[in-house]
């Protein structure tokens, strides 16, 4: 079958690197794509949001699968937009209904959805520019660190843990008057802290059947020993040493399962991924945040872990079908390093020539494009986070330190990497 991947990061290169795979799959577009899903497919310059574009490439190519890797289209409405578009009704969309995708586009809409389920989640309350003084009061009434969230999709950046009563005030002042993150923050959710070990969990559902896929860590901050600004992902692991069966029956029974009833309950319409931000609370798992896609760069040490075909798990999702699949999971431990542009997460430039990249010993290994592109005959930066680079190991150390052993060979100027991805565990 013909099959189009929205998208054009890291996660859809690892995506498209896993459908390239398989015997199902024909033909590969992607859309926009980049240097590295070239190599896996056709490029198609179509941005994810622009849904008649989208809808005249599948004409042209013969879609018969979009499957959606971004979290702004799906919380644009791409699923219906194609569910009820005349001509498209054997297209098989994997992504959430635009209602379904509030989980993620809406931090005040997920923490309902967990309180009505009684899903485990921190304490909370929710504000805007006309419940502002209370907000404040609220802020001065809640013990420290303080999370404040803005309610919509800002990029990763969204989330702000402040650490004495002035930073909260002040932060919430530039939110919801200042207007911070624009439209994202006209709402704001403040958030009891959690404490432990945060982490990844990846679900597969068709709206009634799921599969769990391999957890994972991620490391947000900039700097080594967790310290900086936060970013779209420095990194990742998989799996942790904690989580092992036990750990992950207490998920299905305490979160996944009640999440699905509760999509059910409301007619939420869901074929798709949903992914788990959890914090590991002295063995208690509690859901930070629902996102509505697998998250980047876990998918780069997620989708590598995974045995099956994918095409064949997707197939199974559209046509509820997923009772029938059984996850074979690679017993080697995965890890990814990405390696950024100078500058990221505030200013950089682009256009950095990437050396390395065409070395005979870097051919076969799991380098996934995020921001590149091709300019003549180089392959040049083009975002903020600009590789990926994952790797196999006996343990977390060892794919680490051969993640770096790759990255080694890479390089371009300004170039930069945590050096300490995995450090807990290692």
């Amino acid at each position: 079958m013909n099959i189009l991947l929205i998208g054009g990061g890291g996660r859809e290169h690892a995506l498209a690197w896993k459908l390239n795979q398989s015997p199902h799959c024909s033909s590969l577009f992607i859309a926009p794509g980049n240097a590295g899903t070239a190599i896996c497919g056709t490029n198609l310059p179509i941005a994810v949001t622009d849904f008649d574009a989208l809808a005249l490439a599948c004409t042209e190519n013969n879609i018969q699968m979009i499957l959606v890797g971004p979290e702004e289209p799906l919380v644009n409405g791409i699923y219906d937009f194609f569910k009820n578009k005349e001509g498209f009704e054997n297209v098989k969309v994997i992504g959430p209904s635009k209602a379904a995708s509030q989980l993620e586009g809406s931090k005040a809409f997920a923490k309902a959805f967990m309180k009505r389920h009684q899903v485990p989640t921190a304490a909370y309350a929710e504000f805007d520019k006309t419940t502002y003084t209370k907000g404040v009061e609220y802020i001065k009434s809640q013990s420290l660190p303080i999370v404040l969230k803005a309610d919509g999709l800002a990029a990763g950046k969204g989330v702000l843990i402040c650490t004495t009563h002035i930073e909260a005030l002040a932060e919430f002042d530039l939110m919801l008057n200042q207007l911070k993150f624009g439209d994202a923050g006209k709402k704001v959710v403040i958030e009891e802290f959690l404490t432990g070990i945060e982490l990844s969990i990846f679900v597969l559902t068709d709206g009634e059947n799921y599969v769990v896929l391999p957890e994972a860590k991620d490391y947000k901050r900039i700097g080594q020993a967790d310290t900086g600004l936060n970013t779209g992902g420095m990194g990742a692991v998989s799996p942790l040493p904690f989580v092992d069966a036990a750990y992950i029956q207490k998920v299905k029974e305490n979160i996944i399962e009640p999440t699905i009833r509760g999509l059910q309950k409301e007619k939420l319409e869901y074929k798709g991924f949903i992914f788990l931000g959890l914090m590991n609370d002295n063995g208690v798992p509690k859901v930070i945040e629902y996102n509505c896609r697998l998250g980047d760069p876990e998918t780069e040490v997620v989708i590598p872990r995974i045995k099956n075909d994918l095409v064949e798990m997707l197939l199974a999702t559209a046509n509820n079908k997923l009772n029938h699949i059984t996850i074979e999971t690679d017993e080697r431990a995965a890890a990814t390093v990405v390696a950024v542009s100078g500058g990221y997460p505030g200013d950089y430039e682009k256009g950095k020539i990437i050396n390395g990249l065409k070395a005979k010993d870097l051919q076969h290994n799991m380098i996934f494009h995020s921001g590149t592109k091709i300019s003549g005959k180089d392959i040049v930066t083009n975002g903020g986070r600009v590789l990926a680079v994952s790797a196999y190991g006996s343990n977390i150390t060892e794919a680490v330190n051969q993640s770096n052993k790759l990255l080694q060979q890479i390089n371009f100027e300004g170039m930069y990497q945590r050096p300490d991805i995995g450090y807990e565990f290692t």
